[in-house]
């Protein structure tokens, strides 16, 4: 049995997923592994690219856009592993940080999930976890965001300084999250409700619920060229966001669906259900 596997999924991501798996290729985990991409019905020759410079890598080409969870799990469930890495098609991977990331999750106690520390290309560190995503929780988190991103300097030291230290956060970011496959089996892989977005922070949930500990560790460091489905289809995604937005707090917050429901049509944000 291959002990890690790497499931990235693509969806209209060509020439950002030809630049993961060269990054791949050039700086390949020691471990024990195999990748396969699960693509979502591209129309930009994603497939085609793939089997042209990689005939070995698995790829599973799907007859419509399922979705980050379900198109992850289609790849979950396609082999065999005792440790599963989601990789998001907009990462590239330095050399060693697949094998750093593998051996904290397995040096400390009870934990099932690790993530790594992010940046984009010019070296900005992302927030990639956090606390449990709730009302108050997810207004400060976009806010620290984006005054992070604006380069207010007293939040982007603070954020900095936070991204600096290993953190037992409720979740980490799902762009690139490892974790233990019986872990991951137990409460049943992704919910396939969330469509894009809030997948990671509720699957870390679920296994939290379990009595599991969830990793953010800075060792490891992985690029993250954030944003790009957004910018591709702007509007799509808004609207992807927002029903996932609707689903979890449904799911986890059903008090404040009502009041959010009411903020997102007073806004013109509510999706067609």
């Amino acid at each position: 049995m291959t002990k890690l596997l790497i499931v990235i999924v693509s969806y209209n991501t060509r020439d950002d997923l030809v630049t993961c798996l060269e990054s791949l290729q050039t700086s390949p985990p020691g471990t024990d592994h195999a990748i396969v991409v699960v693509d979502n019905a591209s129309n930009d020759g994603s497939v085609e690219a793939v089997h042209l410079r990689w005939p070995d890598i698995e790829v599973i080409p799907l007859a419509t856009n399922v979705g980050f969870a379900r198109a992850n799990n289609i790849g979950i469930q396609s082999h065999d592993s005792s440790l599963i890495l989601l990789l998001n098609s907009d990462t590239k991977t330095p050399m060693g940080a697949i094998d750093t990331l593998v051996e904290a999750l397995q040096a400390r106690d009870n934990v099932a999930v690790a993530g790594p520390r992010l940046i984009n290309e010019q070296g900005l560190i992302e927030l990639s976890w956090g606390r449990m995503i709730g009302p108050i929780t997810e207004l400060r988190q976009k806010l620290v965001t984006q005054l992070h991103t604006y380069g207010v300097s007293i939040i982007r030291q603070h954020v900095e300084r936070k991204m600096r230290q290993e953190q037992f956060p409720d979740w980490v970011s799902g762009a690139c999250l490892l974790v233990q496959r019986p872990d991951a089996e137990a409460v049943g892989l992704l919910d396939e409700r969330f469509f894009m977005y809030g997948e990671d922070v509720d699957f870390c949930a679920a296994i939290r619920n379990r009595g599991k500990r969830i990793l953010f560790t800075p060792a490891a460091e992985f690029i993250h060229l954030r944003g790009r489905s957004r910018t591709a289809a702007p509007e799509a995604t808004e609207r992807a966001y927002r029903r996932s937005q609707l689903a979890f707090y449904a799911k986890h917050h059903p008090q404040w669906l009502p009041i959010l429901r009411t903020y997102l049509r007073l806004k013109g944000s509510l999706p067609d259900q």
